[in-house]
């Protein structure tokens, strides 16, 4: 089990571009089903005009591994997620 206490300091590492995204800051919880939706990353390093963090939202699906100090997750920059073939299928 994890507590969001534990993975909110870990770093969050795209695997797209092995670039940073930052660091949990909030879940998306289905409540019908009691799951988890999508992590919520608030902003790190990417800032929008108005000099305020962006949010980033990665669904569950798209997070690869969760590893002891990074996560790793499938994103692109352009809001787009990748999807590998096999999980097309599903």
């Amino acid at each position: 089990m994890l507590k969001i206490s534990d993975i909110q300091s870990k770093d969050i590492v795209n695997l797209a571009d092995g670039r940073l995204l930052g660091h949990i800051s909030d879940l998306d919880i289905n409540l019908e089903n009691g799951t988890v939706d999508a992590l919520i990353i608030g902003g790190g390093r990417m800032m929008n005009l108005f000099n305020r963090e962006q949010e980033i939202i990665i669904p569950w699906k798209n997070v690869v591994k969760i590893g002891s100090d990074v996560i790793l997750v499938r994103y692109h920059s352009s809001g787009n997620v990748s999807i590998d073939a096999e999980d097309e299928d599903n």
